[in-house]
């Protein structure tokens, strides 16, 4: 008989790959003291009462958006977590939150307060970050590229199909060799009879494996500028393949792009992308809507910590009796509602008009900040259980650390904040900066 792969703690592999031993037990068998993440644990950690903070609409699509994502999303998504894989038989289930589009008016879009966005992103991610990063590449970026600056003609054309999640779309910024420094990106567009030839390749991309709207930004051959691209799915010459071994948002499909010789029409040039400041306008709004998905994480994580700590008991005693743990929980819960309160008033300026990037970026800065301080001591306070995604925490530790560096790092967005309050920019290294006077 062949050695076994994976040791003797319950189902592992012969060196045939044939499984050996037994599946393991249902969490609730297993584990009967706490209940799982799939019966997600009711909302409680609105404990300043912000939510009066809201208008009546506001109100009533949170809890719209709450209801179907602990209906639909919950039982699921520790399965689809743990394989890698996206749950597109939930999409339908998704297109009926009424969030893509989010607030942009007409070709079927909701025309959401910004506010409304926000709020609803936070309820997916409280219930699974994934599913909440999905619909923001697809609405926030993709989608809100479209309408920002695009033509008529090309909102008419690919809105009304996006909105009702009947197609699905991407956003390609990020480049093997240009994360943080993307306004360096080397992907060419070079203009030829009757549209354009792109070449390069983009990486990190979510949802690209499988969308059918790519929207891809590339620097113009000629004038050295940006400019922006709706490229379609199966397009001769595009290739677009899944980054495996992520340890978080495990369920978003990241991918590699490459784009070899790939032919775009003129009437798909996105007409209003003509430098990297005229998409500044897309990443201000979708920037505030990634600040509140760790809101979103860390409200998950409380309500979950707060249910596990009630039923779990040791020393003859539920863990919320114990004083360390008490201590912890509200630690947890005076972070929420700082975070609340600061994703709250960054809509309000944007609404407003008030909003400048520094306030974006200190926004999504501080909110992942904050964030991986609750979700550390929601790990803590698991236990063993804690480093179980069936418990929620140890998903929620995970998914929050590709949040913490995408749509700018903690550390870029930082300097973005400094270079408005200093009028100072820092963001090459001084001996690079030097050399280049």
């Amino acid at each position: 008989m062949g050695s076994l792969r994976g040791g003797s703690g319950g189902e592992g592999r012969n060196e045939d790959g044939g499984k050996v031993g037994l599946p393991a037990l249902e969490v609730a068998l297993a584990f009967p003291q706490a209940t799982p993440a799939s019966l997600f644990p009711p909302a409680v950690s609105d404990y300043y009462q912000l939510d009066d903070l809201l208008t009546n609409e506001e109100k009533a699509l949170r809890k719209k958006v709450r209801a179907i994502s602990e209906k639909e999303i919950a039982p699921i998504m520790t399965e689809y977590w743990e394989k890698a894989e996206f749950p597109f038989h939930a999409i339908p289930k998704l297109a009926t939150l009424g969030l893509a589009g989010s607030t942009t008016k007409g070709y079927g879009c909701p025309g959401l307060s910004l506010t409304a966005s926000a709020v609803s992103i936070a309820e997916v991610a409280r219930v699974d970050a994934s599913c909440s990063t999905f619909i923001l590449v697809h609405s926030s970026l993709a989608m809100s590229t479209i309408a920002l600056c695009g033509s008529e003609a090309q909102k008419q054309k690919y809105l009304p199909s996006l909105a009702q999640f009947k197609t699905v779309g991407c956003w390609a910024l990020t480049e093997p060799d240009y994360g943080s420094d993307a306004s360096s990106l080397k992907t060419s567009a070079t203009k030829v009879p009757g549209g354009w030839q792109l070449d390069g390749q983009k990486r990190w991309i979510g949802n690209s494996t499988f969308a059918d709207v790519l929207v891809i930004l590339a620097r113009n051959a000629d004038t050295k500028q940006l400019n922006g691209f709706i490229v379609k799915k199966g397009a001769p010459g595009l290739r677009a393949t899944k980054i495996q071994n992520k340890i978080g948002l495990r369920m978003v499909q990241n991918g590699d792009i490459l784009l070899n010789k790939v032919f775009v029409p003129e009437e798909d040039r996105l007409t209003g992308i003509n430098s990297f400041q005229d998409i500044s306008k897309v990443l201000a709004m979708s920037r505030i809507m990634v600040a509140w998905q760790p809101i979103g994480i860390s409200m998950g994580v409380y309500d979950m910590c707060h249910r596990y700590l009630k039923e779990r008991k040791q020393f003859g005693a539920p863990l919320a009796a114990f004083q360390l743990n008490q201590e912890k929980l509200v630690r947890m819960l005076g972070n929420i509602q700082a975070m609340l309160l600061v994703g709250w008033r960054l809509c309000k300026l944007y609404e407003s008009g008030k909003m400048t990037p520094g306030h974006a970026s200190l926004g999504k800065a501080w909110t992942s900040s904050k964030s991986r301080e609750v979700v550390s001591l929601g790990r803590e306070l698991l236990g063993g259980n804690g480093i179980l995604a069936d418990f929620l925490v140890a998903k929620a530790f995970c998914d929050l650390e590709p949040i913490y560096s995408y749509e700018g790092t903690y550390d870029i967005n930082s300097l973005v904040t400094g270079r408005e309050i200093t009028g100072i920019a820092s963001f090459k290294p001084a001996a690079v900066a030097k050399s280049r006077l």
